[in-house]
């Protein structure tokens, strides 16, 4: 078999990857949906099967990939919306056969040689519609006529128009009347055009068991076919085109079918309703879809990944640097280890499990499709294809390990770590037992102490306003809050006066201090100060002496009076406890 060129890659990953293979030129150009890996010769080397779109309008070719050359490819009529490789039979040995979805056919290749055409049963035909173009054949009413009434059908209608109707409503007059020749003795049709794949297994879980083929169209219909006969063996309905889908299960037992619409949504299947079962609502439209154990995990418009449970419960989610181009799923078995690859329009590929960004590859051109698997005899093969036509092929190394780091802001996952709650004792539970029987005792109890407690406060409170003991201002327009420091052993106290005023913005002036004393016991030696403009927030100290004039070894209080000057009323009042003099009084 072809030999891999490696390289060690070290672009951010932390050469957790070899370069095997790119080839910038090869022209292929495709998309994650149109990409698979599968042993198509039964030699146990798996091929790289891709559907390419060429240029758009021709050169359609499904290619396939054998190491680093291009082993086959084969024309194809349209432009192919899905691809997928699956076991249609039990004949030995096994190969599996490849299904490509293109317009309203399924085109199933074997040995990689055409083997089977499927195509979707057409739909219903407006009455009105064919009446109007038997009118046309009998040539009853002109080309004109037919335009209008052909509108007013598909304003008016519960059935859409055929492709021939619409075709002939977007033509110009001069191109009609040939149109009309051309057309008009054909009968009419309405075919829907498939527009994703997937495989669902039929009966048993093994990997090389027989798969049903799951089938999405812009009808918004899922039909489940027959992999032998290829008949429908199951129909379900959508409210919205699907155009990402994802399966698990099994058809005889139980399955599970998880479509993205184009309406924004997610819609859940189930075996037993052909309807779906959960919508998982979002707030952008998905560019990608991928299961993870029984999760699910979806890409946005809004460059974020989210996680769902199978429910349609939301887990989480995690902002991606930038728009996200393509999605696909990173299974490992030998290791037990499930990821999600995410392309990014930014030339990066990010590895996710759940929110943790475990990985990070840097590509030459942006990335459109995404596809890890078994290739050649590499279990751990990385295949990418660029915007350009690129191919790239990385193999997981050996020893490559993943840690897992949470890179988005939120809790630590200490917390989520669940606590050794130590066993309930007798007395917790005679304890309970007691609230329970007497809840409303305690209750009652409880509020009573709690308003006696209340009560006491409010008593102080207005005892210390009546007083004027409260060294703050209960004064709203003049917010002011004063303390006191006597400092000495006496006779002779150095008093310092602390006032601050606590307004937000507002400064205060005009204010002035005065003390009320015993004459008989002190001595002040300035009773009036004034007290400069009080900036918000700063402390002013104001300093004065006191001296002691009696000798019989008593203390007494000295009142302290804010106030305005030119008013008698004061703002605030503060006593001050003087302390018991150890000295001579003074002459």
């Amino acid at each position: 078999h072809v030999c891999l060129l490696l390289k060690s890659s070290a672009c951010g990953d932390g050469g957790k990857w070899l370069d095997a293979h790119y080839d910038p030129v090869a022209g292929l150009y495709t998309f994650s949906s149109c990409v698979d890996l599968a042993d198509l010769s039964g030699d146990g080397e798996s091929r790289l099967v891709a559907g390419d779109l060429g240029c758009g309008a021709s050169a359609m070719k499904l290619k396939v990939y054998r190491g680093t050359a291009l082993m086959s490819e084969s024309a194809l009529l349209d432009l192919p919306s899905g691809l997928v490789a699956f076991f249609m039979d039990l004949h030995q040995p096994r190969i599996p056969a490849v299904a490509v979805a293109s317009g309203p056919c399924i085109y199933v290749y074997k040995n990689l040689r055409p083997y089977f055409k499927f195509t979707l049963p057409g739909l219903e035909v407006n009455a009105l519609e064919q009446d109007v173009w038997q009118q046309v054949r009998e040539g009853q009413i002109d080309q004109l006529t037919l335009k209008e009434m052909l509108e007013g059908i598909r304003r008016k209608a519960d059935v859409p128009l055929s492709v021939r109707s619409l075709h002939f409503l977007s033509l110009e007059t001069n191109e009609m009347d040939q149109f009309i020749q051309l057309h008009k003795q054909q009968p009419i049709r309405r075919q829907t055009v498939i527009t994703v794949i997937g495989t669902l297994k039929k009966s048993t879980a093994d990997e090389d068991g027989v798969s049903c083929l799951v089938i999405g169209t812009e009808s918004c219909d899922v039909y489940v076919l027959d992999p032998e006969a290829f008949i429908i063996l199951s129909k379900m309905s959508l409210p919205s085109v699907p155009t990402l889908m994802d399966v698990t299960g099994q058809f005889d037992v139980e399955f599970r079918i998880t479509v993205a619409c184009r309406n924004g949504n997610i819609y859940i299947l189930r075996r037993e309703s052909d309807k779906p079962k959960y919508c998982i609502e979002l707030s952008s439209h998905p560019v990608g879809l991928v299961r993870v154990a029984k999760n699910v995990v979806v890409g946005c418009t809004d460059e974020s990944l989210q996680g769902f449970t199978q429910k349609g419960k939301k887990l989480w989610r995690t902002l991606v640097p930038a728009p996200i181009t393509t999605m696909a799923s990173m299974d490992l078995p030998t290791r037990g280890f499930q990821a999600v690859l995410v392309g990014l329009a930014n030339c990066e590929v990010h590895l996710y499990r759940d929110k943790n960004l475990l990985s990070s590859i840097k590509t030459p051109d942006a990335v459109t499709s995404v596809c890890f698997g078994r290739y050649g005899r590499e279990d751990g093969a990385l295949i990418m294809t660029t915007r350009g036509g690129g191919l790239m092929v990385k193999i997981l190394k050996r020893t490559a390990t993943f840690d897992e780091r949470d890179s988005a802001p939120g809790p630590p996952p200490a917390q989520s770590v669940r606590l050794n709650v130590p066993k309930k004792t007798k007395l917790y539970v005679d304890q309970t037992l007691r609230e329970r029987e007497n809840g409303t005792a305690m209750h009652r109890a409880f509020q009573m102490d709690l308003s006696r407690m209340r009560l006491a406060a409010a008593k102080a409170y207005v005892k210390a306003l009546e007083s004027s003991m409260a060294p703050v201002s209960s004064s709203a327009a003049e917010p002011l809050k004063v303390n006191a420091v006597v400092q000495g052993l006496g006779p002779s106290f150095k008093l310092t006066l602390n006032i601050q005023n606590t307004a937000a913005a507002r400064p205060v002036l005009n204010l002035a201090v005065s003390f009320l004393y015993d004459e008989k016991l002190y001595r002040v030696r300035t009773p009036y100060l004034r007290v400069p403009l009080l900036v918000p927030g700063l402390v002013y100290p104001l300093q004065t002496f006191v001296e002691c004039t009696s000798d019989k070894g008593v203390s007494d209080i000295i009142k302290v009076f804010v106030l305005r000057e030119g008013r008698s009323a004061p703002l605030l009042t503060a006593h001050i406890n003087m302390p018991v003099s150890e000295g001579l009084p003074l002459a």
